[in-house]
């Protein structure tokens, strides 16, 4: 991954201006941004991560972006804050949420519908399966099997990456237990094709991230030139930085195939905090637990998870990949976005992301 002339020039200029407007934040951060660095920088000398990126904003502002490390070992590229793309694993289910909300606003999709008045060809398993239990994860898909996380194969259509699981039986009666599925999104962006008409990678480029100006979020072509693209790597059984292996992730784009920054994911935690992007009636449903049919919770809505630590509630997402680990958080009341991204498959962030919340929450005046 090495850096032409023009290329050079231009990372130093992102660097100086992302720079800048750190260093017009707030001070009152301060403690709170040292405290931050030192527990990011602690894991990852502990774990031997590459690198890592992290950023909060809060009121509309970010107020901390720091990289750690190196985006490229054998280049001694580092991480560019804000600029170097990572894959984000299933924080792609997010994004994907939003494309479908885009087209439940347009009263194109029906959440309650049943999956099959969009996709009559699929095969009917035993029982009715609505959009929203599908989003949930409470419709009985099932998840990954055997190796299928390190998949290395081309698909070349949605359609075609639901052979996979298309034939296979549902693991319960949707509705009454929580099983997590990125397959399931692959049905949510088959429906969504369905429903506009259009191709889903193109549909929510225009309507996600050209619409958010997340012009570094993008699906990861393995075998495209992405300016910027992080290394993957992964830790051998004596601990060592090695490679991660090679995959495709076509087969996936909806629940685990995209590759964003943290500032296009700040862009995009923004346009979540209140109606706007997405209808108040939308937004409320993707961010609301669902509820299975004993009456437990299962602190996950239609692609955000919940969140309720330290007296803060919020919403978000993790995102584990090969060659990437990622959390996300959004807390809508107190107006903070949280993004920690990294390139190794063997990322472990604990409880450093409540930690992160609570230092720089305690120090909003």
């Amino acid at each position: 991954m090495k850096l032409s002339t023009t290329s050079l020039y231009i990372t130093v200029l992102l660097t100086y201006c992302f720079s800048c407007n750190i260093r017009d934040a707030d001070s009152n951060y301060s403690a709170a941004i040292k405290n931050s660095e030192r527990l990011l920088d602690s894991i990852r000398v502990a774990q031997n991560i590459p690198g890592i990126d992290a950023a909060v904003a809060i009121d509309g502002k970010i107020v901390w972006s720091k990289g750690f490390g190196f985006a490229d070992l054998e280049n001694e590229v580092k991480v560019i804050p804000g600029v170097t793309r990572f894959r984000i694993g299933s924080v792609s289910k997010p994004l994907t949420s939003a494309a479908l909300g885009k087209l439940i606003d347009a009263g194109k999709i029906d959440l309650n519908e049943s999956l099959y008045s969009y996709l009559p060809d699929f095969p009917h398993k035993k029982y009715p399966i609505t959009l929203k239990q599908i989003g949930g994860h409470i419709a009985g898909i099932r998840h990954y099997r055997g190796n299928e996380f390190l998949m290395n194969a081309r698909f070349n259509s949605v359609t075609s990456s639901l052979s996979i699981f298309k034939d296979d039986s549902l693991l319960f009666e949707p509705g009454t237990n929580y099983s997590y599925s990125s397959y399931g999104f692959n049905l949510l962006s088959a429906v969504i094709e369905k429903a506009s008409g259009e191709a889903f990678l193109p549909f929510i480029q225009r309507e996600v991230f050209s619409a958010l100006g997340m012009n570094n979020t993008c699906p990861d072509f393995y075998d495209s030139i992405i300016v910027h693209r992080t290394s993957f790597y992964a830790l051998d059984s004596a601990y060592n930085v090695i490679n991660a292996p090679a995959v495709d992730n076509s087969y996936k784009w909806a629940g685990g195939g995209f590759l964003s920054t943290t500032t296009d994911l700040i862009k995009f935690g923004e346009a979540h905090m209140t109606s706007g992007f997405l209808s108040a009636t939308t937004l409320n449903a993707f961010t609301t637990s669902q509820v299975l049919a004993n009456g437990d919770s299962t602190s996950y809505g239609i692609g955000w998870r919940t969140y309720h630590h330290d007296g803060f509630q919020g919403f978000g997402h993790t995102g584990g990949s090969v060659g990437g680990i990622t959390a996300f958080r959004v807390y809508p009341t107190e107006k903070m976005v949280l993004v920690l991204l990294s390139n190794s498959s063997d990322t472990k962030y604990g409880n450093v992301g409540d930690q992160i919340v609570k230092q720089f929450l305690g120090a909003k005046p």
